[in-house]
């Protein structure tokens, strides 16, 4: 893979677009891939006495109805971790999950993730890690059945830790491992942590609407 000036990297000459949203942009498919959203967090949160503001999935709804409007994608794929969990799956958000394909204007689909495990949508069935070109989606990071494909995957909320000290910043990257033909998503989700991510990729960093190469 090799970078542009417009944060695009290339696969075997499919080019893939790394988006400041903390989303990838597949144009020559028109798939819009998204993983850990974590949606009713907050809820499963307060749920367990834990005071969590409950305006997150506003956030999270809003950027990804702005990114479909703005790309028209074939389909979003959310890789894995779509909700936080049963507690978390209020009424309200059962509501908001049924309209989303409508207000997108196109399919949503869900490679399923651990965090749904236990948990029903109705009209959202939980998908396989499956192909989609030559790629490879998942939400834990996997090895793709043949050579060649780029596994695309969520699951470890990759952060990149820069400087020292109380001048030390975390921001959410996509990583890529060229050896293992493997490209991590950044948390969607706003309420989301993060885990360092492993060294010796290549990282892309999130700041000021920005995707950023970092040394």
């Amino acid at each position: 893979m090799t970078q542009t000036a417009l944060t695009q990297v290339d696969w075997h000459g499919h080019g893939l677009q790394l988006l400041p949203q903390r989303a990838l942009w597949d144009p020559q498919q028109r798939l819009l891939l998204l993983a850990d959203l974590h949606l009713g967090k907050a809820e499963s949160f307060q749920a367990s006495g834990v005071p969590l503001p409950s305006d997150g999935d506003l956030d999270n709804l809003n950027r990804l109805l702005d990114l479909a409007t703005r790309l028209r994608p074939a389909a979003v794929v959310v890789l894995g971790d779509l909700i936080h969990g049963p507690l978390g799956l209020t009424a309200e958000l059962r509501q908001k999950l049924a309209a989303l394909p409508a207000l997108l204007g196109c399919p949503l689909r869900l490679v399923g993730g651990n965090h749904e495990r236990g948990s029903w949508i109705e009209g959202l069935v939980p998908e396989p890690p499956q192909q989609a070109g030559p790629l490879w989606l998942s939400h834990d990071p996997s090895t793709p059945p043949q050579p060649g494909l780029l596994n695309v995957c969520g699951h470890l909320h990759p952060v990149a830790l820069l400087g020292q000290g109380a001048d030390r910043l975390r921001l959410p990257c996509f990583a890529l491992d060229r050896r293992q033909g493997r490209l991590l998503l950044p948390a969607f989700g706003s309420l989301t942590g993060g885990h360092p991510c492993p060294a010796g990729l290549q990282r892309w960093g999130i700041a000021d609407g920005q995707v950023l190469p970092l040394p």
